[in-house]
């Protein structure tokens, strides 16, 4: 069903991009469109989650470099029974995290500093299960070549605007002015009705694969927050990528509505209550510590008297060397 989804999207969006053409530089500009939109299928399965990642300044990371969050991707990968991804860390203060790649096997995960910097262990493994799900299910490849799909039909939108279109179309100035404001409306609506299908599924596929639904609610309401007070500059410059984010780079939503990129975290966070009460609540698993970590403490629980407040606890024993500041987010 995923790759008929795909091809149905692959189909629609070509259609949209050649009907664009057409208004702004008639039958040429439709083949024009079409041989292009043909170029970017072909390029898009292939490189566009390189594209993302390099857009938003992702930085790939190994067991050395990250050592925390990459063992928390490889037992969550394990569980999920995927392939281990590409790991990458952005640096930007907001909290949030995307996954991208055409299939399992050439997925990359990402996470921002400052969501590793805000959420607890637990949390983090429930946000990076999140993203497993995307890429378990082909939501990775929909999602990325939408993204591309939409910022090519917004800068033909532009180009009309700019330039103006070809005026002796059946519709006339009005075609003009549907290539100008329709189209990449329709777009962005198509990305987003995407978007907020697949999220509900990934948060539910999260929760089964953490084995923890309410950290991976805590850690929406933490990312909510974040998002909603601080500003991320490579998404804004690249906001055709919005949708790919575990929760809104661009602004926050109080309501699922028709322009919504994603559905209310409170939405959200009442779903998967009801999964974790499904599943007898903390969905009957232990919280997960990956090997060479502490057990991190319920997420209501205050931390121990004299214990750390920073991101994620320290395993006890541990020498003075292992204290220092490690990963790119220190």
């Amino acid at each position: 069903m995923n790759y008929i989804r795909t091809a149905m999207l692959l189909a629609a969006m070509t259609a949209l991009f050649m009907g664009v053409g057409f208004l702004i530089g008639g039958t040429g500009g439709m083949m024009i469109a079409f041989l292009i939109a043909l170029g970017m299928n072909a390029f898009s399965y292939w490189n566009a989650d390189k594209m993302v990642l390099r857009m938003h300044n992702a930085q790939e990371v190994d067991a050395r470099t990250a050592p925390e969050l990459y063992r928390i991707v490889e037992r969550l990968a394990k569980n999920a029974d995927l392939p281990m991804p590409k790991v990458y860390i952005i640096d930007s203060e907001q909290p949030n995290a995307f996954a991208t790649g055409r299939n399992p096997e050439n997925a990359a995960v990402a996470a921002s500093t400052g969501l590793l910097r805000m959420l607890s262990q637990d949390e983090v493994a429930g946000v990076m299960a999140h993203e497993l799900t995307h890429v378990k299910n082909h939501d990775t490849l929909i999602m990325t070549i939408t993204a591309t799909f939409a910022g090519a039909i917004s800068m033909l939108g532009n180009f009309a605007f700019f330039f103006g279109g070809n005026r002796n179309n059946p519709l006339g100035i009005v075609g003009v002015l549907v290539a100008m404001i329709v189209a990449p409306m329709a777009a962005m609506v198509v990305q987003m009705a995407i978007s907020r299908t697949r999220e509900y599924a990934a948060d539910r596929g999260g929760a089964e694969i953490s084995g923890n639904p309410m950290a991976l609610a805590s850690a929406l309401r933490k990312i909510s927050g974040g998002v909603a007070h601080v500003r991320n500059e490579a998404a804004e410059h690249a906001p055709a990528t919005a949708h790919m984010f575990i929760i809104n780079p661009l602004s926050g939503e109080k309501m699922d509505n028709l322009f919504s990129t994603h559905p209310a975290t409170e939405n959200r966070i009442a779903a998967l209550r009801e999964i974790d009460r499904q599943m007898g609540g903390r969905g009957g698993v232990k919280p997960m510590a990956p090997a060479g970590f502490a057990a991190t403490r319920r997420n209501d629980e205050p931390p121990a008297a004299g214990g750390t407040q920073g991101p994620w606890d320290r395993a006890p024993g541990r020498d003075d060397e292992d204290d220092q500041p490690r990963g790119p987010w220190g």
